[in-house]
């Protein structure tokens, strides 16, 4: 049995992972916001599925909010072993019609939320000398098609910061490993919103229409009986966790690629090379592809 804190577990690969996880044997704290409200549902659904999950309240843009969830978490099991960063919102428009606080909320759910969950499960993982980081990041944080700025600025911010992360951990036993799905039926469209500024957007004249023309065409393929399979990223999730430590790969691609798969064999010897570069690999060597 593992200890698993999932964030964003009211939906798509988190609620799916939650009941996976539990399934096998593991204790799932499943967080997510507003559980006694508009979620209460989804609350009931996962607690029901196994007694092996909890529904915790946490918002991962929240300092207070994080750290009491996981204080909660602690004094009840003393150890976590896994955590998944899963929660995430996505805006799909014109990228400048975007504003400073639409773009800065993304940040805080998608980087600066995965930054407060490690830093609070951190402490406990390096004295115990073991545990595991999966961030769920996206095929667009290793490149940038166009109308997904601001979400893929959120993304190239996990993986930096996620690269860096798992160099300076590895030598306490510590794996930081990112997850990069392609697209997925889970609901993440549905969380999107408009730009902001709407002189802009009528600015571009006709291109401003092809943001929601794709978005339309997204979701129509993701509804076909040929679409790529949610349960895709969660088998991912559950492959990583099984594997042994120094094993795991940094990255991991799912479903449709876009080119990615083949980006990340090039250049992460390049990446792992700079360890030798700085005169740094026979301190953080451990852990590298």
């Amino acid at each position: 049995m593992k200890n698993i804190i999932i964030t964003g577990s009211s939906s798509g690969f988190g609620l799916k992972a939650a009941k996976d996880f539990a399934e096998k044997g593991n204790r799932v704290f499943a967080t997510m916001r507003h559980p006694k409200g508009k979620n209460a549902a989804k609350k009931t659904e996962l607690e029901n599925h196994s007694h092996l999950i909890s529904v915790v309240d946490m918002d991962v843009t929240n300092d207070d909010s994080v750290n009491n969830a996981i204080d909660h978490i602690m004094a009840q099991v003393g150890a976590v072993d896994v955590l998944i960063n899963n929660a995430g919102i996505m805006y799909i428009g014109l990228t400048e019609a975007y504003s400073v606080a639409q773009a800065r909320f993304q940040m805080e759910t998608n980087y600066f939320g995965a930054i407060r969950t490690m830093q609070a499960v951190l402490p406990n993982m390096r004295k115990a000398g073991k545990g595991l980081i999966i961030n769920t990041s996206s095929l667009v944080g290793r490149m940038s098609p166009p109308f997904f700025g601001t979400y893929t600025a959120t993304k190239h911010a996990l993986e930096g910061y996620s690269q860096a992360l798992r160099y300076e951990v590895s030598p306490f036993g510590v794996d930081v490993v990112l997850v990069e799905p392609g697209p997925f039926g889970t609901g993440l469209l549905a969380s999107g919103q408009a730009p902001f500024h709407s002189e802009i957007v009528k600015a571009y004249g006709d291109i401003a229409a092809v943001p929601t023309a794709m978005g339309e065409n997204f979701a129509q393929m993701l509804q076909s009986k040929d679409a790529p399979d949610p349960q895709w990223v969660v088998d991912a999730y559950m492959n990583l966790v099984e594997m042994p430590f120094g094993e795991r790969p940094t990255r991991t691609v799912v479903g449709i690629t876009w080119g990615v798969d083949q980006i990340n064999q090039m250049t992460q010897p390049i990446q792992d090379n700079v360890l030798q570069e700085m005169q740094l690999d026979t301190v953080l060597g451990g852990v590298s592809g």
